[in-house]
């Protein structure tokens, strides 16, 4: 009879593997090989489902009637701009089995670990109360419109399935993708057969020209690209041996066709004469027959909740990668619903004047995201050619590890393309308001001059 050497142990069971009515305990640490599970499959409904909504339609809807884009024109700039934000967002969650963290951790190999503390902060706002904010006064409109009930009880009804969603974690989230994806994509592909029997693909187009296109090109790379910063979220829980191509494939291929699809949907809705003084909603709605308009509400407010379940959970996890020494008790559940507040806060106040509002934030997110996309893209090039996935993920836990060169490339690309080629109501750059044909390329001017930037300083180093 032999006995086992002293030294061997037992393989560690997980505690959360892949249970899905559990409450996800882990924050910005690296998730253990026995916490691993899943298939790069689930990454296709997972960015799927939330954009089968209606902020997506609406990306449509502003491409024709607020930046003067003919049909045509419009579905063009959607598809370019959808596109490349799509594809990054495949590179991106690449990383999540290779390092098991957030996205916004494995900023740090960009900017260090106290200079990532500002892109995480911000994605945390952008998120947790931006995108929270949107998705979820389209959602109360639409249960208004559906049931009469007044907006405020309405949003407030919304937000509680939200946060409960993003609360519960990880596994739920996905599981609350997966079942709600044919739904929506049966909702909406019958919405845009009656839409296209509607519109009139001729239409549209008020003299938008090139200035128009950017500007519908930057929203939809906006709205793409956006979900960038927590692509690494939702798959870091994948065995380290996840197929390469399959977990770049599906988050891209998911992202890419519901944005698409349902942005180009959004773009003919806007050709059909809308109701008088309709809410945004309604108005998509109106030339819907009864029954389809009332499916089409359910799975407007169903969207918009698959959609701020991720936000708020990115945002949580945006908050744990900062690096900061929290209280035991103020876990990532317990951040889920402090962010899910502060969204609700914010969407209570843009109730009034939400279709502005939405414009408004839709290019600004782009003039963030660009720069920083730049500097993470350049490093995660970088990184192929200079260090091992053993040494980067120690790098990841290193307090005193700096990076100076990604955070000045980052402020300095905001600082030049933001002043100088921005066109929002309140502010016009000086470049749009000389040459109006620019229309918005701030998104593209960020993201070249800190991704050159960055390149040329690390190569100093």
């Amino acid at each position: 009879m032999t006995t086992a050497p002293a030294s061997t142990t037992a393989p560690i069971a997980p505690e959360y593997g892949d249970k899905v009515i559990a409450v996800e305990t882990a924050g910005s640490e690296p998730i253990p090989d026995a916490e691993r599970h899943g298939t790069p499959l689930q990454l296709l409904w997972t960015w799927a489902s939330p954009n089968i909504e209606f902020a997506t339609v609406y990306i449509g809807v502003i491409s024709v009637l607020f930046f003067g884009l003919t049909f045509w024109q419009a579905t063009a700039a959607l598809l370019l701009g959808t596109a490349l934000g799509s594809l990054t967002q495949g590179i991106l969650s690449f990383d999540g089995p290779r390092f098991g963290v957030p996205q916004m951790v494995i900023g740090r190999f960009s900017f260090g670990y106290k200079g990532n503390i500002l892109p995480s902060g911000f994605n945390a706002l952008v998120s947790g109360v931006g995108w929270f904010a949107v998705n979820s006064v389209s959602a109360a409109f639409a249960l208004d419109t559906l049931t009469g009930l007044n907006p405020l009880p309405s949003l407030l009804l919304v937000v509680a399935a939200e946060i409960v969603i993003g609360f519960i974690g990880h596994n739920f989230v996905h599981a609350f993708e997966k079942y709600a994806f044919p739904a929506l994509a049966v909702v909406f592909a019958l919405a845009g057969v009656w839409t296209f029997k509607e519109a009139d693909l001729g239409g549209g187009g008020t003299g938008g020209g090139i200035g128009g296109f950017l500007l519908a090109f930057s929203t939809a790379w906006g709205y793409a690209a956006g979900w960038n910063p927590g692509a690494a979220d939702y798959s870091r829980y994948l065995p380290r041996t996840a197929n390469r191509l399959r977990t770049v494939l599906y988050p891209a291929v998911g992202l890419f066709v519901s944005i698409a699809v349902v942005a180009v949907i959004g773009a003919a809705s806007a050709t059909i004469l809308a109701p008088k003084d309709a809410t945004p909603t309604a108005a998509f709605t109106g030339h819907l027959p009864g029954w389809l308009s009332d499916l089409v509400l359910l799975a407007i407010i169903l969207g918009a909740v698959s959609a701020n379940a991720l936000n708020v959970y990115s945002s949580a996890m945006s908050i744990t990668s900062l690096g900061l020494r929290l209280p035991k008790w103020l876990g990532r559940s317990a951040i889920v619903v402090l962010c899910g507040l502060a969204g609700t806060a914010a969407a209570w106040a843009s109730l009034d004047d939400a279709g502005h509002a939405y414009e408004a934030f839709l290019l600004v997110i782009a003039y963030w995201v660009g720069p920083w996309l730049g500097v993470v893209l350049v490093e995660r090039w970088l990184q192929g050619r200079t260090a091992s996935d053993d040494d980067l993920t120690q790098r990841l836990g290193d307090r005193s590890f700096a990076n100076w060169p990604g955070l000045a490339a980052l402020l300095i690309g905001i600082a030049v393309s933001v002043p100088l080629f921005s066109n929002q109501e309140k502010y016009v750059g000086w470049v749009p308001e000389n040459w109006p044909s620019f229309g918005d390329i701030t998104c593209l001017v960020g993201f070249a001059v800190s991704a050159g930037l960055y390149a040329a300083l690390r190569f100093k180093r």
